[in-house]
């Protein structure tokens, strides 16, 4: 057995994320495994750029309310103790609400050693807008 405790928290860097994130790695493919996790938190109006996984991707909320939205335009709201997919090479984002925090637990699996993400460009105003309409209305807060 294997302790992994020694993660500190970093704030997501403006190159993926649009606004303010913090992520805890939880695992980071130790020996032979080829899991990534991490803990990411995301304040009010926070958000991934578009970015896809070469296996997909789990979300597992622990906290808040988000949403993950895909190139079709579906929208799925996360709320605590809510898993969402994200299929293989599917390019999505996902994010905090305008008005609440979120964080969830994001893990993926590599193929090989190489990063499984690849980021895209961020998700602008109007879509991230269009996404919380969608939301809020799915959450009778509209």
């Amino acid at each position: 057995m294997e302790r992994f405790n020694n993660h500190q928290t970093g704030q997501g860097p403006a190159e993926r994320f649009v606004g303010d994130v913090y992520v805890d790695g939880i695992v980071s493919e130790p020996g032979t495994s080829k899991l990534t996790a991490a803990h990411v938190r995301f304040a009010p109006g926070a958000r991934t750029n578009w970015h896809t996984h070469t296996l997909g991707q789990s979300l597992y909320c622990t906290d808040g309310v988000g949403v993950v939205v895909n190139r079709a335009g579906e929208v799925m709201v996360l709320r605590a103790g809510e898993t969402v997919w994200a299929a293989e090479d599917e390019e999505h984002w996902h994010g905090a609400l305008d008005d609440r925090f979120m964080a969830h637990v994001a893990m993926l699996e590599s193929v090989d050693d190489t990063d499984p993400t690849t980021w895209l460009e961020p998700v602008d105003d109007d879509e991230y807008a269009r996404a919380m309409a969608v939301a809020k209305k799915e959450l009778g807060w509209a």
